[in-house]
């Protein structure tokens, strides 16, 4: 959220500069994320001043060209060639010097120089409206009021004030800040607290509302008071739709908003300085004059003021005149009865909605407004009738309006505010401050919090209508400790730390450790969308197994995502076109499926690799990566939780997937891996291959809490290497060989290594040839030959039996 700085000084009156003020406001929680400078001029017309054109000669060479003398108090007057048609001797000017810069309205700037017109010399320029960057008038230059004092700088003469904007990242919670009074309220406080100042919050004064006539009146009708607490309204009659003056585009202008006209400008403005969204309905376009704040009639067609029109939910609050919808509550204007240049009678709204109904309203239908950020957090029910006020001064102030009715003031809002009992023990306890009683209180009154009830042990306080946030007696510490500033919360000479042990272990540690190995092996974390679209989803599922939207955004992002592939693609298609080709990816995220009537969702980490194996390096051969490389990486990140040695692999089919394979650890499925199949990876628009695992850190959970960490001695014998080159079916994966070793010698064998591959040359068609390291080792004692060789005798039998394996010769 943007807060002019100039503008917040109009609420509190301090000398600080927007850098000190920023480091307060930051320590009361609300994080001032940057501090810019803001002119409403760019360059804020340095070195152009006010000019008096004492003589004007027509050029002798140039029939459109004129030589003017100007005194702009600075010495001798200049010798300025000028090709204005309307300059003349007697006018006040403003005169760009020499060396100054000129920012014009088209984005183009100019530095003016010392040059020869023409055989004429000329030592500046006088300036056109455009030239100055104030407007589009290239007509003639600049006429300034004769009362004007030459010498005068231009920014002081047209009154150009530079600003700062503070730039603030405001936390959910915070709705009593989402205007510059509430900011300056923050800010009154700590500064009265810590420096002991006794500013005042200087609010608007709306003592001078009365109504001007009886001319017009709108009948208004609340049909849902949960939906809508609160509703008031008035007419103003004798409007004239315009400009809005200087003073009031420059503070819109330094928030981030475009000036639109007198009357719009005039709710935005009250918007940002109390908090409080309003809305201007031209009342002309109002049937029967009349109101009705209603819910929606199921598919109720309403356009809206950006021309799209919309069918509406049962479930969106409307404003409406006495037949159809003419705007979408707290949300957005409509299209036919919006403010515009013919507007001469308006009906003024200030209202308090319901925050839940606003939030599924905006996003069911992808609208976000300034107006519907502030309703969907909840808006001070208090201040609805004296942002009415404030609007209705102002509109008499910058359009000649009227005030044409009384006010219409529906209030079911609840007149009792939440109350808390803090105990001054407690503050000590959560904090470790040890602050005076007397101390808090005042920081508590400071945030206009009313003191009920106070004894020697604590006191209780009703809590401002605007902190929707407060509820318990934590909250009211916090708020003590933030005006207190928690950089002044001491740090104690002694640290009571205790004694550290290892946590048992969660889905969140589970998923900390593997992405800290994961990272280490080259590995980026993405984090992507848990919508898809259904028409690719189907491909991998049926409907009933599909987790569908109720009420989608789009029709591309309408179910759950079913497996984490999805994602992956999309990351990895939007770097494959920024040119980054050879990508490690990993992301932790819940995937949901559909099982009978209940939905089922599973805390999934995917794992997935495309391009070259290796970065191109002269020491390294570059290959592509292959289904090798994602099962190396699956075996280490297994081998990292300590269940390597419990997993084995189980060949499957999948409908995304090439060469599946279903990941086992105790016979239980733990997750899947394989190859993207191509016509995925393209509705991806990923055209190069793509491997990719999908565990289920769930089951991995389970599985590691059964795993028993044991001490075990290094091993004081040694170890013995045996290599067997077989000959097997192309089809026979490494996992079986593993397997049947491992079943044919349980005692001694310690590791079985793949060391080479071969295929082709003399070997038999659909044949292949693995080379394996077999290491053998006894704990108690050095291993003969003759028991290597018996052990050895036994895993080629299994080898045989099993896998159907033969030694090559």
């Amino acid at each position: 959220m943007r807060i002019s700085y100039n503008w917040l000084r109009q609420y509190v009156r301090t000398d600080l500069s927007p850098q000190q003020a920023a480091a307060i406001l930051t320590s009361t929680g609300l994080e001032c994320e940057s501090v810019e400078p803001h002119e409403p001029v760019k360059g804020m017309l340095a070195g152009v001043v006010v000019g008096h054109v004492l003589q004007c000669d027509k050029h002798p060479d140039a029939d459109r060209l004129t030589v003017c003398t100007v005194d702009i108090a600075q010495g001798e007057p200049l010798r300025i060639v000028c090709g204005a048609p309307n300059v003349t001797a007697g006018q006040k000017v403003l005169v760009a010097t020499v060396g100054c810069t000129l920012n014009m309205t088209d984005g183009t700037s100019i530095v003016i120089k010392k040059s020869k017109i023409r055989g004429q010399e000329s030592n500046g320029m006088i300036c056109a409206e455009d030239e100055l960057g104030l407007g589009q008038s290239h007509a003639g230059i600049l006429v300034l009021d004769v009362s004007a004092v030459p010498g005068t700088p231009a920014a002081d003469q047209l009154g150009l004030v530079s600003d700062h904007v503070l730039e603030i990242g405001l936390t959910p919670n915070r709705t009593d800040a989402m205007g510059h009074v509430g900011v300056a309220r923050d800010l009154i406080a700590a500064l009265n607290h810590r420096k002991g100042s006794a500013l005042e919050l200087q609010l608007p004064d709306v003592s001078a509302y009365r109504q001007d006539v009886e001319a017009r009146s709108i009948k208004v009708e609340v049909r849902d008071a949960k939906a809508c607490p609160r509703y008031a309204g008035v007419t103003l009659t004798q409007v004239k739709v315009g400009p809005s003056p200087k003073w009031l585009q420059d503070r819109l202008t330094a928030v981030g908003l475009k000036p639109i006209n007198n009357v719009v400008d005039v709710t935005n403005f009250v918007q940002h300085e109390l908090g409080q969204p309003l809305h201007a309905f031209d009342a002309d376009a109002l049937a029967n004059d009349r109101i009705v704040v209603r819910m929606a009639a199921p598919g109720e067609a309403f356009t809206t003021l950006d021309g799209k029109e919309r069918k509406l939910d049962a479930g969106d609050l409307v404003i409406a005149d006495a037949s159809v919808p003419a705007c979408i509550a707290g949300v957005f204007g409509g299209a036919k009865s919006g403010v515009t240049e013919k507007t001469t009678s308006i009906f003024l709204e200030s209202a308090c909605f319901e925050p839940a109904t606003i939030r599924r309203t905006a996003r069911r239908h992808g609208l976000s407004t300034d107006a519907s950020f502030r309703f969907e957090r909840g808006v001070d029910p208090e201040i609805t009738v004296y942002a009415l006020k404030r609007a209705a001064l102002l509109l008499k102030e910058v359009s000649g309006a009227q005030i044409s009715s009384v006010i219409t003031d529906i209030d079911h809002t609840l007149k009792h505010r939440s109350e808390v009992h803090l105990r001054f023990h407690d503050l000590e306890a959560l904090s470790g401050l040890k602050m005076e009683p007397d101390a808090a209180v005042r920081i508590l009154e400071l945030l206009d919090f009313r003191i009920r009830e106070r004894n020697a042990q604590g006191v209780h306080v009703q809590v401002p209508a605007y902190r929707v946030d407060v509820h318990r007696p934590a909250d009211v510490i916090e708020e003590i400790l933030r005006i207190h500033g928690l950089d002044n919360v001491p740090v104690p000479e002694c640290l009571q730390v205790p004694a550290v042990h290892r946590p048992a272990l969660t889905l969140e540690s589970l998923h900390d450790g593997l992405a800290a190995h994961l990272v280490a092996r080259g590995f980026r974390e993405i984090m992507t969308p848990s919508l898809v679209g259904a028409d690719r989803a189907h491909k991998l599922l049926g409907d009933d197994e599909l987790v569908a939207l109720a009420n989608p955004l789009s029709s591309e992002l309408d179910v759950l995502r079913p497996t984490m592939r999805f994602g992956v693609l999309q990351a990895m298609s939007h770097n494959i076109n920024r040119q980054q080709r050879d990508l490690r990816f990993f992301e932790r995220g819940r995937v949901y499926r559909r099982k009978g009537t209940e939905v089922v969702e599973t805390e999934s980490l995917s794992i997935a690799l495309t391009g070259q194996r290796w970065r191109e390096h002269w020491r390294a051969e570059d290959r592509a990566v292959e289904w090798a490389d994602v099962k190396e990486e699956v075996e280490s990140a297994l081998a990292r939780l300590g269940l390597r040695d419990r997993c084995t692999w189980q060949a499957t089919t999948d409908n995304g997937l090439d060469d599946a394979v279903r990941i086992l650890v105790d016979k239980y499925p733990v997750g899947i891996m394989g190859r993207v199949q191509l016509t995925e990876a393209r509705h991806g628009d990923v055209e190069q291959p793509v491997y990719c695992a999908e565990l289920d850190e769930e089951a991995l959970l389970a599985a590691c809490v059964k795993e028993r960490i044991a001490f075990a001695d290094i091993a004081r014998f040694p170890a013995v290497h045996r290599d067997l080159s077989l000959v097997i079916s192309s089809d026979t994966r490494f996992d079986q060989l593993e397997q049947a070793a491992y079943n044919a010698e349980r005692k001694l064998l310690r590791a079985v290594e793949l060391f080479d591959v071969y295929e082709g040359g003399k070997l038999s068609a659909g044949t292949k040839s693995y080379a394996l390291r077999f290491t053998l080792q006894d704990d108690e004692k050095t291993l003969t030959d003759e028991q290597v060789e018996k052990a050895m005798g036994r895993i080629r039998k299994a080898l045989g039996a099993e896998v159907g394996a033969e030694v090559r010769s």
